[in-house]
């Protein structure tokens, strides 16, 4: 596989997505670099933007299984993975097996739902498996989930814990259309509320890992770069930080730069790759004191300033 090809289809992919979907390009873009690198995304929007449409025509135009759960205070775990049911004609327990079981989920609103059951993802985020009543589960691959929540809704939620923040490898934020007429224009063309159904498939799932492959093993990151991203972990020591980007961060950072490599048309990974999600991938690890939040320092400014402090390699 040549980076040509995947170049080709990752801009194939953000192409059809961009007919229906009226956002920023390098949002799509760090949005396909996500799924290419195989990692999970958080979607931070309020209302009305498009994260749904948007989750509904990537596993369109990927060609991959597709599976809403909405997120509500009193969604359970096994409502997520599934349980064993006892089938009294057989006399024996039968599994059924929850929404969870497809390639692309979208958790809507993950923050309404308990952490007990936030916590039900984490194992199939991290490890692709799920244990239901003792017995695990591979999921289909690839697996990917795409969680939405609300920033200006307070009541009735519950904030993410940090292991499950860090289980996503961007938090990105669609926001609202520069060009509003173009949504409306569009809409007209679509005579119904989701085109989805119109969108054309470009990849399949197995391309997809193939593509995962070769973003593993055929783009190359230097030492210098290497060091570049490690610098990233003196966030850890600044005085208005509770708890810095992690391990797990700075793989996750080093992966989407990888990806987003591709995307650019090549094989290699330079400093401006990893500035451009940065960002994205570290700001909702970053951990600020109750102090500092008082003031309304958040992760994400602490990581835009150390992008100035930490020296680029040439």
């Amino acid at each position: 596989m040549e980076v040509e090809g995947v170049l080709a289809e990752a801009k194939a992919i953000v192409s059809e997505v961009s007919k229906y979907v009226v956002a920023e390009e390098q949002v799509l873009k760090k949005v396909v670099a996500a799924l290419l690198a195989g990692g999970h995304v958080l979607l931070e929007d309020v209302p009305g933007t498009g994260k749904t449409l948007l989750a509904k025509l990537l596993a369109r135009v990927l060609n991959l299984s597709f599976r809403r759960i909405q997120f509500t205070p009193d969604l359970l775990p096994s409502d997520i993975l599934g349980t064993k049911v006892w089938r009294a004609a057989r006399g024996e327990f039968e599994l059924v097996k929850g929404p969870i079981f497809a390639n692309l989920i979208l958790a809507d609103e993950i923050n309404r739902a308990p952490p007990k059951t936030q916590s039900a993802l984490l194992e199939a985020m991290e490890e692709g498996q799920v244990t239901i009543e003792g017995e695990t589960l591979k999921l289909p691959q690839p697996f990917f989930v795409i969680a939405t929540q609300n920033p200006v809704e307070f009541e009735g939620v519950f904030p993410l814990p940090e292991a499950q923040l860090d289980r996503f490898m961007m938090k990105l934020s669609l926001g609202y259309p520069r060009d509003e007429r173009e949504l409306l224009r569009r809409r007209l063309s679509w005579r119904t509320d989701d085109p989805s159904a119109y969108a054309k498939p470009v990849t399949s799932g197995e391309r997809l890992l193939r593509i995962r492959e070769f973003i593993e093993s055929g783009v190359k990151v230097s030492d210098e770069v290497l060091e570049y991203i490690a610098g990233f972990a003196t966030i850890r020591g600044d005085e208005r930080v509770l708890a810095g980007p992690s391990p797990r961060g700075l793989i996750s950072l080093m992966r989407a730069a990888r990806a987003v490599a591709v995307l650019e048309g090549r094989d290699y990974v330079v400093p401006d790759d990893v500035k451009s999600v940065a960002v994205e991938v570290l700001g909702h690890r970053v951990v600020v004191k109750p102090e500092y939040q008082i003031e309304g320092v958040k992760g994400e400014d602490v990581v835009r300033e150390y992008l100035d402090k930490i020296p680029v390699p040439k």
